[in-house]
C-alpha cells in the first residue's frame, strides 16, 4: 500500500463522499417511489424499490471501508433534489447515477494507488451496478412521451 498519508485522507474523504451519495440514492429512491406517478405507477415503483437494496449494500461497504482504513463515516446525505413530476425524478436519478459511476472511477484509481486490491474489486463491481442502474434509467427517459 503506497499512499502517503495524505494520499490516504483523500482516500477516505472520497469514499465518504461516495457514501453521502449512496445515502442519497436510498432516500431519493424511497421517496420517488413513494411519489411517483402515472399511468406507469406500479412497475416504476417496483423498478426504484428494488433499487434500494443495492444502493444500502454499497452504503454498507463503504461505511465499513472507510473504518478499516481509519476514517469515521459520514452520516448526511448528499442533498436530495425533490420533485412532483415524475419524468424529472427519473432525470434525477440518470444524472445522479452518472455522477456516481465517474465518481467511482476516480476511487477506482485512488485504491489502485494504494494498493488496495480487495476495494479495486469492490469497486469495479458497484461501477458495473451503477452502470446499469444509470443505463435502464436512461432507457426508461428515452422511451417517455
Amino acid at each position: 500500500m503506497s499512499l502517503n498519508n495524505d494520499g490516504l485522507k483523500e482516500l477516505i474523504q472520497g469514499l465518504n463522499e461516495d457514501l453521502a451519495g449512496e445515502y442519497n440514492a436510498i432516500i431519493s429512491y424511497l421517496q420517488y417511489s413513494a411519489k411517483v406517478k402515472g399511468p406507469y405507477r406500479p412497475q416504476l415503483v417496483d423498478f426504484l424499490q428494488t433499487e434500494i437494496p443495492d444502493e444500502q449494500g454499497h452504503a454498507q461497504y463503504l461505511a465499513d471501508k472507510i473504518v478499516s482504513l481509519g476514517g469515521e463515516p459520514v452520516v448526511e446525505p448528499k442533498p436530495v433534489k425533490t420533485s412532483d413530476d415524475t419524468r424529472e425524478m427519473l432525470q434525477f436519478i440518470y444524472e445522479a447515477e452518472a455522477e456516481t459511476v465517474e465518481n467511482y472511477k476516480k476511487r477506482l484509481e485512488q485504491a489502485e494507488a494504494f494498493g488496495d486490491v480487495g476495494l479495486q474489486s469492490q469497486l469495479e463491481d458497484m461501477i458495473a451496478d451503477e452502470t446499469a442502474h444509470r443505463d435502464e434509467v436512461k432507457k426508461i427517459l428515452d422511451g417517455w412521451t
